[in-house]
């Protein structure tokens, strides 16, 4: 049995952890279990809708608004029913929405894309943020699951193409979403359709709020954006199911 001045001690590094633990489960938007249901909710392997892409199982993560991995999920039976190396990329894509959307102004993973090419204003932004070194550690039995291995740490990297948005409460951002495991465009189709599930789809109205942080497919041949938040579209009919959605637009010039 410890004694009185031992037990002490052992009673505050508890204590501490407990706080630490419910802080970053306060500071999450969305927990491993919501996750996880919306997205199986959300791929047609698991039930859920058609994506218009390759209809694979994905991957999602969500990140924290201090840009914190708080929840990685897959809609498959385990680790290896979805493409592994989507796994990172989910969690890469949550940070850059993140990242990059403000309360008046959300920005999805796909509206990088044009801005990101060679002679624009982003061009190099993908090296601005190398991806943490962590990101495939641990024991892959784990990922996925509750205590996911990049749980509580911070992934970096930056995604310009589909399959990352904003998380809005009404009031501002509250974190990131990422989806990946399909199309480009099929990943911001389900993500669209996660981010509703979860409730926190209240994107402000800001500069474009006919628009939001919707895929604009406007690319053209030669691979220009008439808006400049442009996507080229996938091979599949991954553009009529955004535009059912309203998760796209066609192109239209933004104001």
């Amino acid at each position: 049995m410890l004694s009185g001045s031992r037990s002490a001690p052992l009673a505050v590094l508890v204590l501490a952890a407990f706080w630490a633990s419910a802080a970053g489960a306060t500071d999450c938007p969305a927990d491993h279990a919501k996750l996880a249901a919306a997205l199986r909710a959300s791929v047609k392997p698991s039930g859920g809708p058609a994506n218009g892409g390759f209809e694979n199982h994905e991957w999602a993560s969500v990140v924290a608004r201090d840009g914190t991995v708080c929840a990685v999920v897959f809609s498959g039976a385990g680790p290896t029913d979805q493409w592994p190396g989507s796994r990172a990329i989910a969690m890469e894509k949550a940070s850059t929405a993140n990242s990059f959307s403000l309360k008046g102004m959300a920005l999805a993973t796909a509206n990088l894309f044009a801005l990101a090419q060679p002679g624009q204003s982003l061009y190099g932004i993908i090296a601005a943020s190398p991806p943490s070194p962590e990101a495939g550690a641990g024991d892959a039995t784990t990922f996925g699951s509750p205590s996911d291995p990049m749980t509580g740490k911070r992934i970096g990297g930056v995604i310009v193409f589909g399959g990352g948005l904003a998380l809005y409460d009404g009031n501002d951002v509250v974190g990131g979403l990422g989806v990946s495991g399909d199309s480009a465009c099929a990943d911001h189709n389900v993500a669209w359709r996660v981010r509703a599930a979860l409730g926190l789809d209240k994107v402000p109205a800001g500069p474009n709020p006919e628009r939001k942080d919707a895929i604009v497919y406007d690319v053209n041949a030669a691979g220009q954006s008439a808006s400049g938040f442009g996507h080229p579209k996938c091979a599949g009919n991954e553009a009529d199911v955004a535009d059912q959605l309203k998760a796209g637009v066609g192109g239209a010039p933004l104001k």
